[in-house]
């Protein structure tokens, strides 16, 4: 029988889930987070960043990225070049140096706005998982399983629990706003 237990299992991915990709977000400072999202032709095959290359951050806006295979550095260089993130890699046969500029204000109310996008489809993932244990439990009182009343005292875990979870995203939303938003 589904519990207020697998709902805070499920809502513990969702805000999961919501970290990981806040964490792909551009703010002004240089992360090697920012690049988890590029993927790199390499062996035949599209592969993350991260496991052709090691990803380091020597300073506050710069990204130096050092393949394993130096034969690849080409196709990195090309990869973070046409990804989305509007960098521009510069490669000098062993590294590649990725400098983070500063974001200016049109593109930071661009980051805000997905920002809110990814909170809520996290809220959503919440609710999701509130409205699962909650048709289990209306089934089981259906079928004289459990009693109406420990049936609304678990609802009402459920919906302090729900709660509790879109709380926590909204924390983590504001907290990475406002480092997008920093100048």
């Amino acid at each position: 029988m589904p519990t207020v237990e697998d709902a805070r299992r499920r809502m513990d991915d969702a805000l999961e889930a919501v970290r990981r990709e806040f964490a792909s977000v551009r703010t002004g400072k240089a992360t090697p987070a920012l690049l988890d999202t590029v993927r790199v032709d390499a062996y035949g095959s599209k592969m993350p960043l991260n496991q052709v290359a090691t990803v380091s951050t020597p300073e506050a806006t710069l990204i130096m990225v050092q393949p394993f295979d130096k034969t690849l550095i080409g196709e990195v260089e090309k990869a973070i070049l046409t990804s989305d993130l509007g960098l521009n890699p510069a490669n000098d046969g062993n590294v590649i140096r990725v400098p983070i500029p500063p974001l200016n204000e049109e593109r930071r109310k661009e980051y805000a706005k997905l920002l809110h996008k990814m909170a809520e489809e996290g809220k959503v993932s919440v609710r999701h998982a509130r409205r699962v244990v909650r048709e289990e439990l209306h089934k089981k009182v259906k079928e004289h399983e459990i009693g109406e009343d420990d049936a609304r005292r678990r609802e009402d875990g459920l919906d302090k629990l729900t709660h509790e979870y879109s709380d926590k995203i909204d924390e983590l939303m504001k907290t990475k706003e406002e480092e997008v938003m920093a100048i």
